[in-house]
């Protein structure tokens, strides 16, 4: 004899459910970022450019451009 009403999820167990999608789909979004910063130092180190920020112009936002020798230079 089975019942024929439909047993409901609850408000807390639909909120844990939801936050944990959501933990999930930041650290899938860490690893993608992960893998992208991997393969771009890659393919730098293979071009000869460094990735490395200069701090000073970062903390005024001026934005690093590489110049013709291959390493990083300020551009402004």
């Amino acid at each position: 004899m089975s019942s024929s009403t439909k047993k409901r999820q609850t408000m807390a167990k639909m909120t844990r459910e939801r936050e944990l999608r959501e933990k999930r789909v930041r650290k899938q979004e860490k690893k993608d970022e992960k893998k992208l910063a991997a393969a771009a130092a890659e393919i730098a180190e293979a071009a000869g450019i460094t990735l490395e920020a200069d701090e000073d112009a970062d903390e005024v936002g001026i934005p690093l451009e590489a110049d013709e020798t291959g390493g990083q230079a300020a551009s402004g």
